[in-house]
């Protein structure tokens, strides 16, 4: 008598052919229009099986800086001050984002900032937002008070710049 049991291999082919779509016809217009949302923080991909490819960082000056998810390592939140981003390409990067609310669901519920997110790879965006637009959000949603980025050649420079910018983040 045969064992009918299906192998890793079998499963695992039926799972992802489960999950793939079975028609390539998407209208790109549609797929376009209400692809991506945002809050006064920060942007991202509504679907929740969609990835982008890099983070732009939106200053209060009109600049922006952008961040491959790749070069994304280690992160940490501490609520009362904020989320210290590890970015490693080149050089070491260091991306410290002071707010408020930065994990609290959006109010549809469908995302926050760090676990629906960054986490997934779904954040577009990230921006300091003025002091009129913290004011509107209050306690509401999340808000992004200023975002400061260093990069480093050394780890005793960047032990040094977290124990002067954000002690509460020195292990």
């Amino acid at each position: 008598m045969a064992d009918d049991k299906p192998t890793h291999q079998g499963r695992l082919r039926s799972i992802l052919d489960r999950d793939r779509p079975t028609t390539y016809s998407v209208n790109k217009d549609s797929e376009a229009e209400g692809a991506e949302a945002s809050c006064a923080a920060f942007g991202y991909l509504r679907g929740i099986r969609e990835q982008a490819a890099a983070i732009e960082f939106r200053f209060r000056d009109g600049n922006s800086m952008w961040f491959p998810y790749g070069w994304l390592g280690t992160w940490k939140h501490n609520p009362s001050e904020g989320l210290l981003l590890k970015f490693s390409g080149d050089l070491v990067y260091l991306v410290l984002i002071r707010g408020s609310n930065l994990d609290q669901p959006l109010n549809e519920g469908a995302i926050d900032l760090i676990r629906g997110g960054l986490q997934r790879h779904r954040v577009l965006w990230i921006g300091e937002m003025s002091e009129e637009d913290i004011k509107r959000v209050g306690e509401s949603g999340p808000t992004i008070d200023r975002i400061e980025v260093a990069e480093f050649e050394s780890h005793a420079a960047l032990k040094e710049w977290l124990g002067k910018n954000a002690p509460a983040f020195v292990t």
